[in-house]
């Protein structure tokens, strides 16, 4: 069944929550990155223009005492919005009781107010009680019972059960997906349920332990999965190969094996590696084949597995990356992780979805982002969807 999306309600006159992603980069009131409220941005117009009364829920950071509050204010959030949207946003500096009710009340059609970090609530008179967090089912309901609808836009969350998702929409008749919300079901959810083939799945990262599920779960959906990263290392010291100082989870030899040789030829790694002495952009580095020589660590992979895994994806119809191929905060060690972005951009008869924090930002250097079609805006998020897990966010969506 599909989801109910923000086309299906009839927004004109109504209060319309809005739980959308607003977790930027702050530092001392300086909002670092505003592509995750730029994200929000079709949803919004579309309840505003349509005369609905926009009212957006957000958490930013954790909270776990009082002293974290004062930087975490959705203030600057809600200022940079009205920018954005070029009209004034209203900003409600609390998260309950009779100011937020009163500014509600004073709304007209197609105004738009910002309340305070929804994580303001997990901490209560210097307590941490985490009622926004924990889904706290009176907050739900309180919040619930400030509007007439939901729409819940904030996939970076989907994967939370929190009071400000999955505990408004219990306590609402129908909660719909915004437009971000929308496109993740359908790009994600749909490389997982339903993928076109020749399918490709490109995992990176440090861990194998991060992307187990994600690796067991696509091995039976991908006709390849490529590793790179500093998990392809693992890998190796299951295969019997020298990683000399490389990145590896000892604990994880056996389990990589076992992915091994349930995945035959699916598994593509790395052939070659940028390796240094020490971990760091300006120690001396080479490119070696193979083994790992001893005293120096793996930090990125060479030019022959790029032209390896470019090979792998030329006839994909489909193709999820998530997660770096090297070290790719290092300038010295993030080409692998670019000339991917690169190449992708360049593959015009495959739906190429991107997802997590390094993958997204080498794309976003690299110019490629709108050559791609579609850059996922969750973390864990997408990860779990990936694994095949339902996330609650998602759950809690009506279906049509």
């Amino acid at each position: 069944m599909a989801k109910l999306t923000v086309s299906d309600l009839d927004v004109k006159g109504k209060k319309v929550l809005m739980r959308v992603d607003f977790n930027v980069p702050i530092k001392d009131g300086v909002i670092g990155n505003d592509n995750r409220i730029v994200a929000a941005l079709p949803t919004i117009k579309y309840v505003i223009e349509h005369g609905g009364k926009a009212i957006l829920l957000s958490h930013l950071g954790r909270i776990k005492s009082e002293d974290d509050k004062p930087g975490l204010s959705m203030r600057p959030v809600a200022e940079r919005l009205s920018n954005l949207l070029n009209k004034p946003v209203t900003f409600v500096p609390t998260t309950e009781g009779p100011q937020l009710e009163d500014a509600i009340n004073k709304m007209n059609d197609g105004d738009v107010l910002v309340m305070e970090n929804t994580r303001y609530e997990d901490v209560k008179n210097g307590e941490q009680v985490k009622r926004e967090s924990k889904n706290d089912p009176a907050l739900g309901k309180y919040w619930a019972s400030l509007g007439d609808l939901f729409i819940n836009d904030a996939f970076g969350t989907a994967h939370r059960q929190h009071a400000s998702n999955v505990g408004i929409a219990s306590n609402m008749p129908q909660t719909a997906a915004g437009f971000l919300m929308e496109k993740e079901i359908k790009f994600i959810g749909g490389a997982v349920s339903n993928p076109a083939h020749p399918f490709v799945a490109i995992l990176g990262g440090a861990k194998v332990s991060d992307k187990i599920g994600v690796i067991d779960n696509l091995l039976g959906k991908a006709d390849k999965v490529i590793i790179g990263g500093g998990m392809t290392y693992t890998f190796y010291a299951a295969k019997g190969m020298k990683i000399g100082n490389s990145l590896v989870e000892k604990d994880k030899i056996d389990l990589a094996k076992q992915i091994m040789d349930k995945a035959g030829d699916k598994l593509v790694l790395p052939v070659d590696s940028v390796v240094a002495e020490k971990f760091d952009n300006d120690a001396a580095h080479k490119t070696v084949d193979g083994d790992i020589p001893d005293g120096y660590m793996a930090l990125d992979i060479g030019p022959k597995s790029v032209a390896e895994f470019e090979d792998v994806l030329k006839s994909a119809k489909l193709v999820v990356w998530n997660g770096p191929m090297g070290v790719f905060e290092m300038s010295n060690y993030a080409e692998g992780t670019l000339e991917i972005g690169k190449y992708l951009g360049t593959l015009s008869d495959a739906t190429t979805i991107v997802g997590g924090g390094d993958s997204t930002a080498a794309v976003q250097q690299l110019g490629v982002g709108d050559k791609l079609t579609h850059i996922s805006t969750g973390g864990g998020a997408s990860l779990e969807y990936l694994e095949g897990k339902t996330l609650p966010g998602i759950a809690a969506i009506s279906e049509k």
